[in-house]
């Protein structure tokens, strides 16, 4: 059975709720594990024992947030020792365009060995039942093409 971790960095509570919302669309697919876990409690072994991750972070300041940035820093030679290579999603809440985090969490993704396997999802605004069913319809898609082994 495929595994998909969801790990997300939330000051405001934003990043939180779109991350159970994608949880939520990905549990709803048969035949897929789901885990949800904050990025200062995720480390590089939880990536290496799933077959997807999907990250959900904050825009802060017009870059990617600090706590998402740090989890990727933790596991960037960690997993990047590994040859294997694993799809990956992002799902960004912004206050403003989002461009120039999803630019950097792109950049900083390009070193690990993972390839995206959707585009990124970027949520503008406060987090609406709009936001949250876009979360949930990325975490649904994601999982699927997991469990279909498309990704």
């Amino acid at each position: 059975m495929p595994r998909l971790l969801v790990v997300y960095h939330s000051q405001s509570g934003a990043s939180a709720r779109l991350a159970a919302a994608a949880r939520g669309g990905a549990e709803a697919t048969d035949g897929i594990t789901v885990t949800l876990c904050r990025a200062w409690d995720a480390g590089s072994q939880d990536i290496l024992a799933v077959d997807g991750l999907l990250l959900v972070a904050a825009e802060n300041s017009g870059g990617l947030s600090g706590g998402m940035k740090d989890f990727l820093d933790r596991t960037f030679y960690p997993v990047g020792e590994r040859e294997r290579v694993l799809p990956c999603a992002l799902l960004l809440s912004a206050g403003n365009d989002g461009r120039g985090a999803v630019r950097q969490a792109q950049r900083i993704l390009s070193g690990f060995p993972m390839r995206e396997a959707v585009e990124p999802v970027v949520c503008r605004g406060p987090v609406t039942p709009d936001l949250e069913a876009r979360a949930r319809e990325l975490g649904a898609g994601f999982a699927a093409g997991l469990e279909m082994g498309i990704f």
